[in-house]
């Protein structure tokens, strides 16, 4: 996973749709859809894997935790 490869465990706050109902509820409202993974930026929903993926690349120094 490019999150562990990259050492983000403790700086990306992960949340389980299939175990939260919660946070189903939420991810299903803000975005209309069911789909995972999503990575939110600034809240903003960012779906497919291999984008996500890239911009964990290119932003892992920036992110804060």
């Amino acid at each position: 996973m490019k999150i562990k490869e990259l050492g983000l465990e403790e700086k990306i706050d992960f949340k389980n749709t299939l175990t939260n109902r919660d946070n189903a509820d939420f991810h299903y409202t803000t975005t209309g859809r069911t789909t995972v993974p999503c990575l939110y930026i600034d809240d903003s929903p960012m779906f497919e894997s291999n984008d996500i993926n890239i911009w964990l690349q290119q932003n892992a120094k920036k992110i804060k935790g």
